[in-house]
């Protein structure tokens, strides 16, 4: 591992299998890797040490699989609930220190998340965050199916991040079987990652207006993202766009009329969104409550591995769009920070500009139809593959060993679960009521952590 980082490669995610191994994926730009060891009593060293992006995963590993990793003290639980504070929170006494607990329950709709703060006054000394309240298993229950019936269990992993999820899932099986993809279908799929990231970037700018009360933008917002999942439900079905990914295949088709008319629409969604957000740089409420909040430093991010919007607002330059040979994304360059200062301003603004890129992806690729798409055989086929995605929280990796054409293993670890410890850490430092603002600022999901 120390080789590999030394390298240049770059830790994607590690997991457990059901014998006791352990996996750890690397990549460096479009290539990937897998470092694999069997130990025999479960027990293995640490490399949080080196990669602080780690941590989640061996305690995931801990706590499923019973794997032990020598150096990493305290083994706090994560997917296990345990009843003494001790062991999943972080000692933090002093003078005035006192606890505030948010949650699992909300009063908004969301899903089930505890938050702990350990305060000084209003002031946050630390947060420790407690999900997995909902964990369904879906990765083992994945394991002895064939790869389209499998297919499921990563698309429903998480509504918002449907399309990025299955996509990666059926590359990382075209990896395994050496399948590459055409470019209709190269096309398809990105046309479907695209208007996912629209929909949610929409969302996200309205949830930060929402995180400080500014109704207007909230609902303006809301509003655009209803009309772009309205799109989708036109042309696709759905407005998750289930059912639109297949492995081997495309799932979907849209003549020259149809690809035209979402075109248009997208157009107008365009003019319309930019409007709006026009009137958001005019909203002294709003903008008085953005910069300098939530600050997540370069070396933080850096540190913990964030990904994605989050990762981009505090200056780490990184984007797989730019090494996905298997999407179409030919000559595409990443959308530069506005700032670069890591606050809520920065993540909020990163959306905006990375939506101008969007839009001007989906106006090109739509100017012809949707047409039948397969892969072909051009790779020889191995037992393992990976996948990786640019879903609109950052990147998606999907990892799948198969055994005579049968998942043995599927592991999904979504942008959401890679940048989860960035919350807590950039809410030290800041008021407590500030937290809905940092926290709705990178808008991370639930579900894909109770896979």
């Amino acid at each position: 591992m120390a080789d590999a980082l030394d390298g240049g490669e770059r830790f994607a995610g590690a997991w457990a299998t059901s014998t006791g191994g352990w996996r750890i994926a690397l990549t460096r730009g479009s290539d990937a890797r897998v470092l694999a060891c069997q130990p025999a009593d479960r027990r293995l060293d640490t490399v949080v040490d080196m990669v602080g992006a780690a941590v989640w995963d061996e305690r995931e590993a801990h706590d499923l699989y019973g794997l032990e990793f020598t150096g990493h003290e305290p083994m706090r639980a994560l997917i296990k609930h345990p009843a003494q504070p001790e062991a999943w929170l972080t000692p933090v006494t002093g003078p005035g220190v006192h606890q505030v607990a948010v949650g699992p329950i909300h009063a908004g709709v969301i899903e089930s998340g505890h938050f702990r703060f350990h305060c000084v006054g209003d002031r946050i000394l630390a947060l420790d965050t407690r999900l997995f309240y909902k964990h369904r298993g879906l990765e083992r229950a994945a394991e002895g199916l064939g790869p389209d019936q499998a297919l499921a269990y990563a698309a429903r992993a998480c509504a918002a991040c449907a399309v990025a999820n299955s996509v990666a899932y059926a590359h990382a099986v075209e990896d395994a079987l050496g399948l590459e993809p055409s470019m209709q279908l190269r096309r398809q799929r990105t046309v479907l990652v695209e208007l996912e990231r629209a929909y949610n970037h929409l969302n996200d700018i309205g949830a930060v207006c929402a995180g400080v009360g500014y109704a207007a933008g909230s609902m303006a917002f809301s509003a655009l993202k209803d009309r772009a999942q309205e799109l989708c439900s036109q042309a696709f079905g759905h407005r998750f766009m289930f059912g639109t990914v297949a492995v081997g295949s495309g799932a979907l088709t849209l003549d020259a009329g149809a690809a035209d008319a979402l075109r248009q629409r997208l157009r107008e969604l365009r003019a319309d969104a930019g409007a709006a957000w026009r009137d958001l740089q005019f909203a002294a409420s709003l903008q008085a409550r953005l910069e300098g909040v939530g600050v997540l430093e370069h070396d933080r991010a850096i540190q913990f591995g964030v990904v994605g919007p989050a990762a981009r607002a505090s200056g780490v330059l990184g984007d797989v769009r730019t090494a996905s040979p298997r999407l179409a994304y030919e000559g595409f360059t990443p959308a530069i920070a506005p700032r670069g200062s890591g606050d809520v301003a920065s993540r909020l603004q990163m959306r905006a500009v990375e939506l101008e890129t969007t839009w001007e992806m989906l106006d090109e690729l739509l100017a012809a139809p949707l047409v039948a798409a397969y892969t072909s055989q051009r790779e020889r086929a191995s037992s393992l593959g990976i996948g990786r995605v640019e879903s609109s929280r950052g990147e998606t990796v999907c990892m799948v060993e198969l055994d005579a054409g049968l998942i043995t293993r599927l592991h999904l670890r979504t942008a959401s679960y890679a940048n989860w410890p960035a919350v807590a850490a950039a809410s030290a430092g800041n008021l407590l009521p500030d937290f809905p603002l940092i926290n709705k600022s990178f808008e991370l999901c639930y579900a894909c952590a109770d896979r």
